[in-house]
């Protein structure tokens, strides 16, 4: 049996596709920024929107205008998008090591507390994907509004080699 690699895809990128999925081209930049840069052996992304073929699913408020559940499935699509950007900078995603830190933003109707079951959207993707090297640090934190109104923002720290 062949492993991923030798067929030219790489391990992560095939269990990405074992769970239905797959990584997006980087989004563009909606500002003065890049989506990813390295430094030492880490990447840090930008924060991610949860684009799908370039345009938000939802917008609004968790709690409000965007439920809970659908917002944890945004979170998981923003990590997606995160993963592309990342893969963009270090080329292979087999040669992440640990998904380090995530940073999860949750615009949040003002009686909403329910930012860290939102973000385990993108905690739960990541772990499913990396298994051990997925466990990770994460803040997940209410805001009042978003970019382009978004209901979910997400942003990595990787270690590769």
């Amino acid at each position: 049996m062949e492993t991923a690699s030798a067929q030219g895809t790489s391990r992560i990128e095939a269990r990405l596709a074992e769970l239905g999925l797959s990584l997006p081209a980087v989004a563009a930049p909606v500002a003065a920024y890049v989506p990813a840069v390295i430094s030492g052996n880490h990447v840090y992304t930008s924060g991610q929107l949860p684009f799908i073929d370039g345009k938000l699913p939802a917008s609004g408020k968790v709690g409000g205008q965007v439920s809970a559940e659908d917002a944890k499935s945004l979170a998981a699509t923003s990590a997606i998008n995160a993963l592309a950007a990342l893969k963009n900078v270090i080329g292979n995603l087999d040669r992440v090591t640990r998904i380090v830190k995530v940073v999860g933003f949750v615009a949040s109707d003002p009686s909403f507390t329910g930012q860290p079951g939102v973000i385990n959207g993108a905690s739960e993707l990541l772990g499913e994907v990396f298994g051990e090297a997925g466990i990770h640090a994460r803040s997940a934190v209410g805001v009042s509004v978003l970019p382009l109104d978004s209901p979910v923002e997400v942003e990595l720290i990787a270690e590769f080699q």
